[in-house]
């Protein structure tokens, strides 16, 4: 398929190597220009402007927040204005419920297409096509571009055909994954305190109670103290957090356990951990512990 891929952060960079070796036409576009030059000899087309990335079959995002989706689409010469009547926008970012139904209105508007579908993955999964997908919009549409979704992750969910829908489950997903963080971190920090081998248990729960990615992932970041590898920067952990507190205040849904997790957020950036990876929270658990930090392998 011939697509426009705008946002090339790591996320952004390794979906469009996933497009390209699929044998996907991309064009991709980033204000940073070095980023979309860098991808010429993976067979990249670079665009000058957001209009030259809006004239394939779709254009994707994926981009941090909601200012950084808002920019590019309502701003002068942005998605809105350059994709063609009958156009496609498919938005892979993590962003508000409220700014998701407001895309949807605003593309209908316009005689386009829009479809959320945000993804959950860390950027080397990204890059090797491993992402887990989930995407709502008009089911025909969704039909349409399943080769991208093939190329770029291995687990698609359709939710249905209200957009908002896919913001949902990802706001969801990227709360749980918070909680596990915070979790892992008090628990690595209790049994570190009372001199159990921290490494050796959740060698074990890992591979027991707790065989899944998350608890792999993120244990062994913790156990190991890798935050300076950062998959997932703190900041945009705090800002999907109170996405979900945004979201579910709207429902009338109270998330408690969001509150002390906004608090852990809130602590861990006052300890000015601005550019570490989320898992940093496991830091903050240990210090709060009297613990020194884990030595970085």
């Amino acid at each position: 398929m011939d697509v426009g891929l705008i946002g090339l952060g790591r996320m952004g960079t390794g979906i469009a190597k996933s497009l390209l070796r699929a044998g996907h036409r991309v064009t991709v576009y980033n204000r940073t220009r070095e980023r979309a030059e860098a991808l010429r000899k993976d067979g990249a087309t670079v665009a000058a402007s957001i209009a030259d990335a809006c004239r394939g079959e779709a254009v994707l995002t994926m981009l941090a927040d909601d200012t950084a989706v808002e920019g590019v689409v309502f701003g002068e010469g942005g998605v809105l204005k350059s994709l063609a009547r009958g156009g496609v926008h498919i938005s892979l970012s993590t962003i508000s419920v409220e700014l998701s139904d407001r895309l949807a209105a605003e593309h209908s508007r316009a005689g386009q297409e829009y479809i959320a579908s945000p993804v959950f993955g860390r950027p080397e999964a990204a890059e090797q096509g491993k992402l887990a997908v989930v995407a709502a919009g008009p089911k025909a549409t969704i039909e349409r571009f399943k080769p991208l979704w093939d190329a770029i992750g291995q687990k698609l969910l359709v939710i249905g055909e209200q957009q908002s829908k896919a913001n949902v489950v990802k706001l969801t997903g990227n709360f749980l994954i918070a909680t596990v963080l915070e979790s892992l971190g008090e628990a690595l920090a209790f049994a570190r305190k009372s001199g159990v081998d921290a490494a050796a248990m959740l060698d074990f729960l890992t591979s027991t109670l707790f065989n899944t990615p998350v608890y792999k992932t993120y244990g062994g970041l913790i156990v190991e103290g890798k935050y300076d590898h950062v998959g997932f920067a703190l900041p945009l952990g705090f800002k999907d957090l109170r996405l979900v507190q945004q979201a579910a205040d709207a429902q009338k849904v109270p998330m408690p356990i969001a509150s002390v997790l906004h608090d852990r957020f809130v602590t861990a950036l006052a300890r000015g951990h601005e550019r570490r990876d989320w898992s940093i929270l496991g830091q903050v658990a240990a210090e709060d512990a009297g613990l020194a930090r884990a030595q970085s392998a």
